[in-house]
């Protein structure tokens, strides 16, 4: 029997370009950390800015999540900035804007400085991270796209852990301005590289901006975000969250309306009608919504019931971003072999058994407990981050591709935002219930103090005297833990529902063959057109399963497959 050759690759990728991709995807690597490092670097920082600023903790709540609430508000209009403009001025404006808003937080005298400096970054970030993904997806055949997205992917997760570590660092040996200078070599670097080695691209359509759409999913998502973050504050049934989430869903609501009847819309809607958009955009939410969460436990359980210092705290959380690093550039391998629609149910499986074992954590438990738990939350999210990714750029065409990142970085950030708020919540409630028989006696204002989390606890276990005091501490420090317990139970349940959702509902067989070498499209593709809402090729958009349908193949936003053959879109100028 005669060995099948496969029919060669087409692409329409310049051959210049071609030849500097992985440069190119250096550079864009470059530019995410950049973003991540921004979003997480701070958290370690809150204590020294409380004592250098005098800063009231509303004011420290406000520094950490202006730049959130910029960023989520912003992403799906500077990603279409981007796409219809070109993506490699999107990302150098924003990173030069990063620069700005950097250097004017590591010289602020102010808590509101700060603050202010803090929504630039969040700005400038709106426009970097959609460019990175975008121009990813345009330089890279789609035989490639898959493995230069798992690279871009654990760069994403492992660079949250990073920042903690770089931050606790720099806080030990200089001020507390150098954890915002620590990016302005890596933005000189991003600047200089990208203006030299990225290619120039957009939407080869051009089609006109539609305003009211991008000015309704900013008040939309601005107003959802915050009502997330400030929900625990608040009170999730208070006046003010009913107010807050009701601007959220009418704005959010008129924005939808808007975009199914727009012309041309900043998102197409009919796009959620194909599961690999929206089962990947789930997905990656409550990915998100198990990282960031765990991620606000770990550190705290670290350093306020184990007493390690921010550094070392950090450094302990560093194998997270070793396996991610490891885990991250063998899924496309993994999902060439197995499908998504089997590794990203397995991938939430580790989260939720990662989980699980967190809930066990006592006030006085070992490092090894503590890594059984955070290992296997590592790789599940290391597994779940590539394909989910793929899945979502896959499903719009190229010259949208500023669009689908938007999508992509908005589930991150709607997902962590929705861990810190509803896992924060649920240990709050659960430490003050769990704490409440130890401060019985205490006056009025003690116990408001002990209430307000566990530091509150600790500073009023700390003045008073003999054995009541350590009485106190211990109580705190086990009622803080019972919190922790109750929210990683409630975390591993969403997670499992989600793994089961994604078992059953991802398409079978996508990404089998779309890295595959040479990349060539067979017969078995054709079973992900029995799911509702194929791609029409000719224009990027999912029509109905009943409709005309060509192969598709996965692995290619927008790719024309013909003859086994795969033709990006020309977008590159």
């Amino acid at each position: 029997m005669s060995a099948t050759t496969s029919p060669p690759v087409h692409h329409e990728i310049e051959p210049a370009i071609y030849e500097k991709r992985w440069a190119i995807l250096a550079v864009l690597c470059t530019s995410l950390m950049i973003v991540i490092i921004g979003n997480t670097a701070l958290n370690v920082a809150i204590p020294t800015l409380a004592r250098e600023l005098e800063a009231s903790t509303s004011s420290l709540q406000w520094m950490v999540d202006a730049y959130g609430l910029v960023f989520a508000g912003l992403l799906f209009t500077a990603g279409t900035i981007g796409d219809r403009f070109g993506r490699k001025g999107a990302l150098q404006a924003g990173l030069t804007v990063f620069l700005i808003g950097t250097v004017l937080a590591s010289t602020a005298d102010s808590a509101a400085v700060v603050t202010g400096a803090r929504a630039i970054m969040g700005l400038a970030a709106a426009f970097i991270m959609p460019s990175t993904l975008s121009i990813l997806t345009n330089v890279f055949p789609a035989h490639e796209r898959p493995k230069a997205i798992a690279v871009w992917a654990g760069i994403s997760g492992a660079g949250a852990a990073v920042g903690p570590i770089t931050s606790g660092f720099l806080l030990e040996h200089f001020y507390w301005g150098s954890v915002f200078l620590v990016n302005v070599p890596m933005i000189a670097i991003a600047l200089v590289a990208g203006a030299i080695l990225l290619p120039k691209s957009k939407d080869p359509e051009e089609s006109p901006l539609d305003f009211l759409g991008a000015g309704l999913s900013i008040v939309g998502l601005v107003a959802l975000v915050y009502s997330i973050i400030e929900g625990p504050a608040h009170g999730w049934l208070s006046g003010e969250s009913f107010l807050t989430f009701g601007i959220a869903i009418v704005a959010l609501g008129l924005f939808a309306f808007w975009e199914s009847k727009a012309r041309h819309p900043m998102l197409d809607l009919k796009l959620f009608r194909d599961r690999r958009f929206s089962v990947a955009s789930g997905g990656m939410t409550l990915t998100f919504f198990a990282m960031f969460g765990t991620f606000f436990l770990v550190a705290q359980y670290f350093q306020l019931v184990l007493g390690y210092s921010p550094l070392k705290s950090g450094l302990l959380q560093l194998p997270m971003a070793a396996v991610m690093m490891a885990i991250a550039p063998q899924m496309p391998k993994m999902v060439a072999r197995f499908g998504a629609h089997r590794a990203v149910p397995v991938g939430l499986g580790l989260i939720a058994v990662g989980m699980a074992v967190f809930s066990q954590v006592q006030a006085d438990s070992s490092l090894v407990l503590i890594y059984c738990s955070i290992l296997p939350l590592a790789a599940g999210m290391a597994t779940t981050m590539t394909p989910l990714t793929t899945l979502i750029m896959s499903s719009v065409p190229l010259g949208k591709a500023g669009v689908g990142s938007a999508m992509n970085d908005t589930t991150r950030e709607l997902g962590g935002a929705l861990g810190v708020a509803v896992l924060g919540s649920v240990v709050t409630s659960q430490f003050t219930n769990s704490l409440a028989p130890a401060i019985a006696g205490l006056p009025a204002q003690a116990q408001a103090m002990a209430n307000s989390g566990l530091a509150g606890a600790l500073r009023v276990a700390s003045e008073l005297p003999g054995s009541a005091g350590a009485t106190l501490e211990a109580a705190a420090k086990q009622s803080f833990v019972d919190g922790i317990s109750m929210a990683a139970v409630v975390a591993t349940v969403v997670v499992i529902s989600a793994a089961v959702a994604a078992w059953f509902l991802l398409p079978a067989h996508f990404g089998m063959q779309a890295t595959a070498p040479g990349g060539v499209a067979n017969d078995d593709l054709g079973d992900d057109l029995s799911l509702e809402g194929t791609l029409d090729m000719d224009h990027g958009n999912p029509i109905d399963s009943d409709g005309p349908s060509a192969p598709v193949d996965g692995s290619a936003a927008g790719d024309v497959v013909a003859e086994g053959t795969r033709e990006p879109a020309p977008v590159i100028d």
